[in-house]
């Protein structure tokens, strides 16, 4: 097993490329139980017929937990879209088609996307008066069962030689609302400085979903706050801010 080419590092995991195979490689003190959902939700996911890397093994390298998958040739889109912003169109449209391609899939056995959020308002860094609101708001949010990813955003979208889009990191994946799963998204572009990108991902959401742009906006203090319990200090302040700033 080569670990010598890093793809990718975050604050609690090391992502490698070893030949034909991924290897995310967790650091020691993260969760058991995290990290064997992460695997479970992906052989959900793989299921329903999506391109998405296969998961081959789940193991133990030298004391620390990893997810060992298929690899995926391709460019991711986020990518692309910061080489070629003459396509950004394009681009954002094949994103959002994919997103609908998920919300249209089902997978029942998947956690359920209410019941999560409601545990991360919980855990919120916000006054009990808007937790107990926000908890109200979510609990009255129409009642779906579409695959969410969690965290749709073009860095998880690889486009393959073939110009076919596969998508990754299936950790956040739940049952739930599609616009509740738009909103994660806009906040994504929000909150790394894409403002305008974000706009146009959100009419253009709304417009090939039919969803109305209010409605899918009454989810954005929701989604905010149960993002920010994971978040960047940076990031948490914003989504926090959405939190504030709900009218």
């Amino acid at each position: 097993m080569n670990l010598d080419r890093i793809i990718a590092v975050r604050n609690n995991k090391t992502v490698y490329r070893d030949n034909n195979r991924v290897i995310k490689l967790f650091a020691e003190d993260y969760i058991k139980a995290d990290i064997l959902n992460e695997a479970l939700n992906q052989a959900r996911i793989e299921e329903t017929g999506l391109c998405i890397p296969k998961v081959l093994e789940v193991t133990t390298i030298e004391g620390k937990w990893a997810i060992i998958s298929e690899y995926i040739k391709g460019v991711s889109l986020d990518r692309l879209m910061k080489e070629n912003p003459q396509k950004e169109s394009e681009y954002l449209d094949r994103f959002v088609a994919l997103q609908m391609k998920i919300h249209a899939l089902h997978s029942p056995l998947l956690s359920r996307q209410k019941d999560k959020m409601n545990f991360k308002i919980c855990l919120a860094d916000i006054d009990a008066t808007t937790r107990y609101d926000l908890h109200t708001r979510l609990d009255a949010m129409p009642k779906h069962c579409k695959v969410c990813h969690g965290d749709f955003n073009p860095s998880n979208v690889i486009v393959k030689d073939d110009g076919s889009l596969c998508v990754l990191d299936w950790s956040h994946a739940t049952q739930g609302n599609g616009a509740a799963d738009a909103a994660i998204t806009y906040l994504y572009f929000m909150q790394n400085g894409k403002e305008t990108l974000a706009e146009k991902y959100l009419s253009l959401y709304c417009e090939k979903s039919k969803t109305a742009m209010d409605y899918l906006k009454s989810w954005l203090p929701i989604a905010a706050a149960a993002q920010s319990v994971k978040a960047t200090p940076q990031h948490r302040e914003y989504l926090l801010s959405v939190v504030a700033n709900d009218e």
